[in-house]
């Protein structure tokens, strides 16, 4: 047998979850693991005067040293380390990620032990969020070549049509992933500080810049291949996944214009990626396009789904017990990872 990459394995007998009707196929694939992770809250230590992060820094109420700093760096890529692994020993060859000050907390990162034989590359874009936290994507450049990105604006405004404030962009990179084009588009919705259905309208204008430009892409091929990532803060059945971007929970209903959400079944079985007031919720989602999610597409194709809750990641005592182990617990510095659990999906593809 000839050598392949160490980043795919090699798999000689698939047995395929029941959403492939427990199908046992005969053949050899690749395997690639493509996944989103809520870095939550990673600054540096450094005051910016243009952004509200003066909770962050030695000097703030959460006394951010360089040493807790580089702690919750390491944290960061021990979980990214792990994550995917089970199926492919390179792990995340995507990765999205929220919440992150700059680039240079990015660049800090990857040359975290845990993580720095991968040579993970950046794009990234500063965007308008008060607080300086943006989107961004790391990649293997063994594995995935950048072609294109740019950052989509998502503006909120009042009933009058003035902007309130700015937000998280929509970042878009286009790519040669292993040879064939993949589009990721990378989120962090608005949130629901105000309430659910008050901030509801951003979250769906935010789904519909996701939908706008699936729908432009699939115009020009309607087998490409998208993978619409991020924390949406929502859902997967919030109106703007289920109706503004029609994301379906079965295989069977995707189709152009209405993609697969692959996080949809953990929700309905109970499992979440973060959780507050004792209840669970699933922001952290991974919706593909038709291309992606059909078993005959041609290269790449979905073949599961994953919420990487590991036990390390958990909290086992107090009053959040169960809950994923933040950094903090309000001000107090609990030496935890994220307040989200990171998810990914595995995508196959027959020699």
């Amino acid at each position: 047998m000839r050598n392949v990459n160490p980043f795919f394995r090699i798999i000689l007998i698939l047995i395929f979850s029941q959403n492939f009707s427990a199908l046992v196929a005969q053949n050899t694939y690749r395997i690639a693991c493509i996944g989103f992770y809520n870095f939550e809250n990673l600054f540096d230590t450094d005051d910016s005067p243009d952004t509200d992060d003066l909770q962050f820094t030695p000097n703030g109420i959460n006394h951010w040293t360089p040493d807790l700093y580089s702690r919750k760096l390491d944290r960061l890529a021990k979980v990214i380390a792990d994550l995917g692994t089970e199926k492919t020993p390179d792990g995340p060859a995507i990765l999205g990620v929220a919440e992150i000050e700059n680039r240079k907390v990015l660049e800090d990162f990857v040359k975290r032990e845990a993580v720095s034989q991968r040579h993970y590359e950046i794009v990234h874009y500063d965007s308008p969020d008060p607080r300086g936290i943006d989107v961004a994507l790391l990649y293997q450049p063994k594995y995935f070549k950048v072609l294109s990105s740019k950052a989509i604006p998502m503006k909120q405004y009042d009933a009058e049509g003035g902007i309130t404030r700015g937000t998280r962009d929509v970042l878009l990179v286009s790519g040669l992933f292993d040879g064939e084009p993949l589009h990721v588009l990378v989120n962090h919705w608005p949130s629901r500080s105000g309430g659910e259905k008050a901030t509801q309208p951003f979250r769906n204008a935010a789904a519909l810049i996701c939908k706008k430009v699936l729908d432009s892409l699939q115009v020009l091929d309607p087998n490409a291949k998208v993978i619409i990532m991020g924390d949406l803060n929502d859902d997967p059945v919030s109106p703007s996944v289920k109706e503004v971007l029609n994301a379906k929970r079965d295989l069977a209903d995707v189709r152009p214009g209405a993609p697969y959400n692959s996080m949809y079944d953990f929700y309905k079985k109970g499992f979440g990626t973060l959780a507050y007031q004792d209840a669970w919720s699933l922001f952290d989602q991974m919706i593909l396009s038709s291309g992606l999610a059909a078993k005959k597409s041609p290269g790449y194709h979905f073949f599961q789904a994953k919420v990487f809750n590991a036990p390390y990641l958990t909290q086992t005592s107090g009053q959040y017990k169960g809950y994923p182990l933040r950094t903090f617990a309000g001000n107090e510095y609990i030496d935890g990872y994220s307040d989200h659990f990171p998810v990914c999906v595995y995508l196959i593809k027959a020699l």
